[in-house]
């Protein structure tokens, strides 16, 4: 009675979508097993149900922990952070170069608060070889300017597997994290290529956080009336990619020499990112909503990323918890 009574509570836990009723399963598996094992001869075949049972709490144990380290990771970062209300002006962007000034006035940013988190979400499709197939990605992203940081964690699925993505620049370091099923690592990759790549990929979403071009990590150079250079110099790595914009000042592109990981060692291969004239209003600003992410090899390109932001929000507090 007590083990049937365990499983209907697992099962009702299950149905509120609780992210521990693997621990009532787990007890009541427990329990299951140990009258089966007294009464083996009547009892045998609901081993069968149990290890059925129990490799649903083994997934559901992978989820709990993964988002438990992401959500411990997330709140260190961002606990207590307090938001400081500064308004960004003409005579702040007065001094960049003009191509820049243009896209930060079409960003609408000037008169804004300058951005101190961003909090966005993603929709969209991976592939991990040019020959894979399509997974579909939900991800959420929360991006700090000072210092610059970022968290950015995905669920990947496809059609027989499921992966959870997590990406992490902090203190100019980076760390790519990818579990099968949140449990068996494919991916942990940390260095100095990494933090370089984790380095040039803030400073390429920072069309997402405009008033972030001001940071004083970062400098700029004007190349044409379209097309300007960003360095950024944090955390004792120095790297530089290409900020394209239209003639309205709309983002076209970034691109930049970055290391692509491979296990036999990275390579230092040309990383674009670029818009697909498809921009929205969040909080006012004007960022670009769909991209697509691409490596140009001498093999030909590979694009493996294409994004859609659905939701952003600007200097949200974090109190004791991700919401």
């Amino acid at each position: 009675m007590i083990a049937g009574l365990l499983f209907i509570l697992s099962a009702v836990t299950y149905s509120l979508r609780k992210e521990w009723w693997w621990m009532v399963a787990a007890i009541a598996i427990a329990v299951s097993q140990i009258l089966i094992i007294l009464y083996w001869k009547d009892a045998k075949f609901g081993t069968i149900v149990n290890v059925i049972v129990l490799i649903a709490c083994i997934l559901s144990y992978g989820a709990w922990s993964f988002d438990k380290t992401v959500d411990d990771e997330l709140n260190s970062l961002l606990l207590g952070k307090e938001t400081e209300k500064r308004m960004v002006t003409l005579e702040m962007i007065d001094e960049l170069p003009p191509v820049v000034q243009r896209w930060l006035e079409r960003s609408n940013i000037v008169g804004k608060e300058v951005i101190q988190i961003t909090h966005l979400k993603q929709k969209g499709a991976l592939k991990t070889k040019p020959e894979s197939s399509w997974m579909f990605v939900e991800a959420e992203q929360y991006i700090t300017a000072d210092p610059p940081s970022f968290i950015w964690m995905a669920d990947v699925k496809s059609s027989f597997l499921h992966l959870s993505g997590r990406d992490k620049y902090e203190v100019g370091k980076g760390h790519m994290l990818i579990k099968l099923f949140s449990l068996v690592p494919v991916v942990d990759a940390r260095g100095e290529d990494i933090d370089q790549g984790a380095l040039l990929r803030y400073l390429g979403e920072m069309v997402w956080h405009p008033s972030s071009a001001l940071s004083d990590y970062i400098t700029w150079e004007e190349m044409n009336s379209t097309t300007a250079r960003a360095t950024m110099n944090y955390g004792g790595i120095t790297a530089s990619g290409i900020f394209k914009f239209d003639e309205n000042g709309d983002f076209v592109s970034f691109e930049a020499d970055r290391y692509y990981y491979r296990k036999e060692g990275s390579t230092l291969e040309r990383w674009v990112i670029t818009a697909e004239k498809s921009y929205r209003e969040f909080g006012g600003i004007r960022v670009p909503v769909n991209l697509s992410v691409t490596w140009k090899f001498e093999t030909g390109d590979f694009t493996w990323y294409r994004v859609e932001i659905t939701d952003i929000e600007y200097n949200k507090r974090i109190d004791d918890k991700r919401r």
